[in-house]
């Protein structure tokens, strides 16, 4: 189901930025569907809302934050390259998670796991140089997606609570709510009222517009629900082979529906740098897996 929602997002979402090229206003709208969905879900008890206090808050607010700005800037790298392209830039995730942990945190990070990361740096190179739909802006913003990401994963460790992961997800996505709306007003609102809008409405009719925000808006919450309650049941081993097998499930179905053209570079460094990724997830697995039966012992 995670891939599934995560798919059909990846796929509406860039259907839209195709007419209605405005990522702050729709990054907007994901978390605004997102959290009425939540609100709807509280008052029907399903689940329990769970208390929130001011020392919770503190904890939330850079994850929500972190959150917010990742969640954006992918967005805006969304709108201005092909889908398969963020999603090869974004396989650098791990990379700068070992940078943040050895550099922000102080974790020793061994030389097997930085060693497994040199093919992810290298094919994502390689795409990167030949890819038909490069621009700057495309790639900077994933790259600035990557760092945000990385510190939201840093920041979730602290704010480990005992609360389920539905209702942090959801605090987390009212938050970052709120630091989004006063850029897409600044900068894309003026925009957006002159012919933004009214462009759209044009292209599209008015029913298509709002029905395709809204479902955008509720698969991009639901494959988030869902990646995170996936977390909560698997060993990291599971999980860390199901988030590179997502990555290759949205770059191959990007490039069937919209029909990419990618050149021979592009590819083989795509491949390089996912299977990269396979092998750096394996290790750093392993290496959990192995201090969480040291600590059981």
């Amino acid at each position: 189901m995670w891939y599934f929602l995560n798919v059909i997002f990846n796929i509406l979402n860039k259907k839209i930025y195709n007419y209605f090229p405005y990522p702050y206003f729709v990054s907007v709208i994901h978390l605004f569907v997102g959290v009425v969905y939540c609100l709807v879900s509280w008052a029907v008890g399903l689940p329990k809302r769970a208390p929130m206090d001011s020392n919770l808050l503190k904890l939330l607010i850079p994850v929500a934050v972190c959150h917010a700005v990742g969640h954006v800037t992918s967005n805006v790298s969304f709108a201005a390259v092909a889908v398969s392209f963020t999603h090869t830039i974004k396989a650098l995730e791990p990379f700068f998670n070992a940078a943040a942990s050895q550099f922000v945190l102080g974790q020793s990070i061994p030389f097997s796991l930085w060693l497994s990361l040199a093919p992810v740096v290298i094919g994502v190179s390689m795409a990167s140089l030949t890819e038909l739909s490069f621009n700057w802006t495309g790639f900077i913003s994933a790259m600035i997606s990557n760092i945000s990401f990385t510190y939201r994963s840093i920041y979730s460790k602290k704010a480990m609570t005992d609360m389920d992961s539905t209702n942090i997800y959801a605090y987390i996505s009212i938050i970052a709510l709120f630091v989004c709306i006063p850029p897409a007003i600044i900068l894309e609102g003026p925009q957006l009222i002159k012919h933004g809008f009214g462009d759209a409405v044009a292209k599209v009719g008015m029913t298509k517009f709002i029905s395709d925000l809204f479902w955008v808006g509720m698969f991009y919450h639901l494959y988030n629900q869902l990646a995170t309650n996936t977390l909560e049941r698997v060993v990291p081993l599971t999980h860390a082979v199901g988030n590179v097998l997502k990555r290759v499930f949205v770059i191959g179905f990007s490039i069937l529906v919209f029909g990419n053209k990618i050149s021979t570079q592009t590819g083989i460094g795509t491949v390089i740098a996912i299977a990269g990724v396979a092998i750096y997830s394996f290790i750093k697995a392993r290496m959990e897996e192995e201090k969480r039966q040291m600590k059981a012992a």
